[in-house]
């Protein structure tokens, strides 16, 4: 019999229900190293639109730049900016002025994101544990993810996106968690107090603190994340990985 101290479940999305394999991502050839990135397929468009205006090497520069200034600007503020954005930055910050730059900077997302979505997979126990759990609990999800189309394009790539009764992603709201604004936006389209729901996520942070931060009880999938941090509570149940949550749950 399911535990019925739970109305609801909301699930993170990355490292919870979907992995992806950075391995699979090309080499590139960059400052004397070698590192996985997609850069390998954004550059070819990058160097169509303006030819000799942009050396490849000032235009990863000014990228890997731009992306450390908006990692420190997201965790900071707990707020969301988005893959197009990223690229829009990148080109301000080398100064170019075009008035093709915003389809430019939709251009590079849709190609970088194709190639996230590509090394992306839904290993088959998880969406197990999300159809075993569908008939029993009210399913939401809440994922920290900087393109809205790729974000519902990954989870419909899992053959369980019609299951999620409320879907959430970052990049529309212009929040992150563990903003607590964004936790309040799925109780308010659950319409169910947060002692209700359990959240389940692979994130100390962002998603067990974030989530008990509002009130709701965690789950956190530890399988690969180390030790717990000191100076935050600890979760509510601790499981290796999402397919372990039906057996938890009862169900």
């Amino acid at each position: 019999m399911a535990r019925r101290e739970f109305a609801a479940v909301v699930l993170d999305l990355y490292d919870t229900i979907v992995r992806w394999d950075p391995a699979q991502l090309p080499i590139l050839e960059w400052q004397g190293r070698q590192v996985r990135s997609t850069a390998p397929w954004l550059l070819p468009r990058v160097r169509e639109c303006f030819g000799g205006r942009i050396e490849p090497e000032a235009w990863l520069e000014a990228y890997h730049a731009v992306y450390r200034e908006v990692i420190e600007e997201r965790d900071a503020k707990s707020i969301e900016i988005t893959c197009q954005e990223r690229f829009a930055r990148t080109f301000a910050r080398l100064g170019i002025a075009d008035g093709a730059l915003h389809q430019i900077a939709v251009d590079l997302t849709r190609l970088h994101m194709a190639g996230v979505r590509r090394i992306t997979s839904s290993p088959e126990e998880r969406t197990w544990a999300v159809r075993r759990l569908a008939p029993f609990y009210r399913l939401g999800l809440l994922s920290n993810f900087d393109d809205s189309q790729t974000g519902q394009e990954v989870l419909f790539d899992t053959g369980v996106s019609h299951l999620f009764e409320a879907v959430i992603i970052s990049a529309d709201t212009g929040l992150r968690k563990p903003n607590p604004k964004i936790f309040e936006q799925m109780l308010a389209r659950l319409g169910i107090a947060a002692s209700q729901i359990l959240f389940v996520g692979d994130t100390p942070r962002d998603d067990i603190a974030g989530a008990a931060g509002v009130g709701m009880r965690t789950a956190w999938i530890s399988a690969g994340k180390g030790a717990w941090p000191e100076g935050l509570s600890a979760p509510d149940y601790v499981i290796g990985d999402l397919a372990e949550l039906p057996a938890l749950l009862g169900c």
